[in-house]
């Protein structure tokens, strides 16, 4: 089995994860505050990552050329916005409409490959894509309560554009992600991978701590307040965004997201079987298609 389709796996199991750990802060910081905890304890997690990489290799630091930088920002910047446009979706009443719309970002992701890094799809993996995808809205639609037809009204309003945007923003992050590391033109893959990573969240970090500093500096506060929490949130990101960036680094970012919806193949076992949740018909249709897609993606790459 190819190593990029474990790690995608893990990372998205692990965001999972994270995303569990996130809700339990929700009470004491908003959204973006969540959201700046991942960057911010993510960072002494990833640098140890990469020193441990260092140590054990004895490979060299990679040399960080401006192209280099001008991925990372531009992928860090995407990333943050993304989670903006995201959570200012719920300030609308149809916020459900926008997030549903968000899930487009496979396929945006897919687009922006093409055109900054030349990647290419083969024929299956489009139709996976496509799949997985039709998967991940009537889940969306399900439990969100929509139906199609007001999914396709909604074309052209604000909630939706945000959504559109949003996924945009994530598909930006992921190929500059790869971009950025495949632009070291290191030996070592891992090292490649780590070491973005660490300039990233650095970016992220510091320009999230100077944002809420100075807009929002009561979010900023609970985040050290809530240092246990966050420590773990910081710890589950960090090690989820080692895989994705890994698997990034060694393959086609389209792909990866792709089969990293597998994550909502967790959350559905999770409410399933663990907290006893009912599901609709639809619900399962969808996974069936998001299983599908991930299965014929890994078979016809």
């Amino acid at each position: 089995m190819p190593l990029w389709i474990p790690l995608t796996i893990a990372a998205a199991f692990l965001q999972n994860v994270r995303s569990s750990l996130q809700k339990k802060l929700t009470g004491e910081m908003s959204a973006l505050g969540a959201t700046y905890v991942r960057f911010a304890y993510g960072v002494p997690v990833a640098v140890i990552y990469l020193g441990v990489l260092l140590a054990l290799t004895g490979a060299a630091v990679p040399d960080m050329a401006p192209e280099f930088l001008v991925y990372a920002a531009v992928g860090g910047f995407a990333q943050i916005w993304g989670t903006v446009l995201l959570v200012g979706l719920f300030a609308y009443r149809n916020f459900a409409v926008g997030t549903t719309y968000s899930k487009t970002e496979t396929i945006q992701t897919a687009v922006f490959g093409i055109v900054v890094l030349g990647d290419h799809l083969s024929v299956g993996a489009f139709a996976a894509i496509l799949i997985s995808l039709s998967g991940v809205v009537a889940i969306s639609i399900a439990q969100s309560h929509l139906t199609l037809l007001t999914f396709w009204r909604s074309l052209g309003e604000r909630p939706t554009l945000m959504g559109i945007g949003s996924g945009a923003c994530y598909g930006v992050a992921a190929v500059c992600y790869r971009a950025a590391s495949l632009s070291l033109d290191h030996p070592d893959f891992l090292v490649s991978a780590s070491y973005t990573l660490v300039v990233v969240l650095l970016i992220q970090t510091a320009t999230m701590t100077a944002w809420l500093g100075l807009r929002h500096p009561q979010d900023l506060a609970a985040s050290f307040r809530a240092w246990r929490v966050s420590s773990l949130v910081g710890l589950a990101g960090a090690l989820a965004s080692v895989g994705w960036f890994t698997a990034m680094t060694i393959q086609n970012a389209a792909y990866v997201r792709a089969l990293g919806q597998i994550e909502l193949v967790f959350a559905f076992a999770s409410s399933r079987f663990l907290f006893r949740e009912k599901t609709s018909a639809l619900e399962v249709a969808g996974i069936a298609l998001v299983v599908g897609g991930i299965l014929l993606l890994i078979l016809y790459r």
